[in-house]
């Protein structure tokens, strides 16, 4: 054949993968291609993945242009520090939803996997209200607590209690993509995603900036176009659940509580939430740790180059996410080298991205911090946080992978353990002797970061072989 010919071929064929994995189809991954199905899997939710780190960066945008901009810019770092808390439940739960979600659906029973998703969301709201209201309520000591000084905390204070005390919006986004994720509809996640980021970039400079009759709320108006970009997208969400199109038939009885359910989800889920818990109390340490040695504009700088850094990252998380639907789905037909080829060959993929991402991020730190500031105390921070924590970018592509297989396993016990000594034991301890006894100060944080996670990666690997997940019921 001649090569002209074959790469019409090539082409038509990822053409034809594109297609058929942003279509919305729920698809059985416990036959066929592996690499296809991490393919048909990892596209859209890399594409979701992206659009959750666009909030933070359209915010990032948009206020590090404004008048007190190192203020503002540290607010909306510190909160996105705090909400990593409430993103710990919600990714919990939506683990644990993902993870049942898929097992019932290895074993082609829909309608227990249907009423395994809403009894998630009952658990979740349930939580989610106790928290929404204590951040409302603490809104400025939750700032101050974390590095912010007493005049930059009363000025954000607004922009952290509309953002905590609509963060139920948050959780749903994230639990509602879970199931569809677990069904195997990752497609309906992404667009999910898409709807309430084109929503907020519309909405921001509307709301930040005022237009016409609308006023110019400041930064308060970012954390309102935020909340109601995300909450269309939830309503997005609703629509595609509930109509009675898709794989799972939802029915009024499946939100009536089912202990029994609710106890096993949050068998699974509790470990699965305290492991996120773990880790962003960590990056809370860390953000405040970076706060007390540099100041308000150490902190901004700090808090940029971990928007940029997850905006590369999320995508990473989204391509591993593949991992977790597959070892459920695959694990419930019985299919236990399959589970365990399909994270092999999802690690793979993610190595060659974040070995990109790495590049990237070593050669264009310094103009693309230009682009969302104009402060260059900050940019300076920011562009050697940048290029200090790309260095263990691998790593963490390796490490995000073999998370999600625990997780999708229903071993969430495993990552939590890892993250106990990996965060607390390791990555903190080696922060504050750097950043304070060998006075490196921000620098010092940075660096713990890249050593912490290899060290977490390797573990991983390490009780990945040992093989216990494949034996966890669920």
């Amino acid at each position: 054949m001649p090569q002209h010919q074959q790469k019409q071929g090539t082409f038509s064929r990822f053409f034809s993968l594109l297609k058929q994995s942003l279509s919305g189809e729920e698809m059985d991954f416990t036959t066929g291609s592996i690499r296809r199905a991490v393919l048909l899997l990892a596209i859209p939710m890399m594409l979701e993945m992206m659009m959750e780190s666009v909030f933070a960066l359209v915010d990032l945008y948009f206020v590090g242009h404004l008048e007190n901009s190192s203020f503002a810019v540290q607010t909306v770092g510190l909160t996105e520090s705090v909400l990593t808390v409430l993103y710990s439940i919600a990714i919990g739960m939506s683990m644990a939803a993902t993870a049942m979600v898929a097992r019932r659906v290895g074993e082609k029973d829909p309608v227990a996997a249907a009423k395994a998703g809403m009894q998630a969301i009952i658990v979740a709201l349930a939580v989610n209200i106790v928290l929404a209201a204590l951040g409302f309520i603490y809104a400025t000591d939750i700032l101050v607590l974390m590095g912010s000084s007493l005049e930059s905390a009363q000025y954000g204070t607004p922009f952290i209690r509309i953002t905590l005390g609509g963060s139920f919006v948050i959780i749903l986004l994230f639990l509602f993509n879970g199931i569809f994720r677990g069904a195997g509809n990752a497609a309906i996640a992404m667009k999910s995603l898409w709807i309430a980021n084109i929503c907020n970039c519309l909405l921001c400079p509307l709301l930040i900036y005022g237009w016409g009759p609308v006023p110019a709320f400041g930064l308060t108006g970012a954390a309102i176009a935020t909340t109601i970009g995300r909450g269309i997208g939830v309503m997005y969400q609703m629509y595609n659940l509930f109509n009675g199109k898709g794989m799972l038939k939802v029915a009024a009885s499946y939100f009536i509580p089912d202990w029994e359910q609710i106890k096993a989800l949050v068998k699974i889920a509790a470990p699965g939430v305290l492991q996120f818990v773990i880790a962003s109390c960590s990056w809370i340490f860390l953000a405040e740790l970076v706060a007390t040695t540099g100041g308000d504009e150490g902190s901004a700088g700090y808090q940029s180059a971990l928007r940029i850094m997850m905006f590369f990252m999320l995508p990473a998380w989204g391509l591993s996410n593949a991992a977790a639907t597959l070892v459920g789905q695959n694990l419930g037909a019985k299919q236990e080298q399959r589970a365990e080829r399909s994270v092999l060959v999802t690690a793979k993929f993610n190595i060659s991205y974040m070995g990109f991402i790495m590049v990237v991020c070593l050669l264009a730190a310094d103009p693309l911090m230009w682009f969302f500031t104009n402060n260059a105390h900050v940019h300076d921070i920011a562009v050697k946080a940048i290029r200090i924590l790309s260095a263990g970018y691998i790593f963490y592509g390796i490490g995000m992978v073999l998370i999600n297989a625990f997780n999708g396993a229903g071993d969430t016990k495993t990552p939590t353990i890892v993250n106990l000594f990996g965060f607390w034991l390791f990555q903190i301890p080696l922060a504050y002797l750097l950043a304070k006894q060998f006075n490196l100060g921000p620098i010092g944080v940075f660096m713990a970061i890249p050593i912490a996670e290899t060290a977490m990666a390797i573990a991983s690997a390490i009780l990945f072989k040992r093989g216990r997940w494949k034996k966890v019921a669920v």
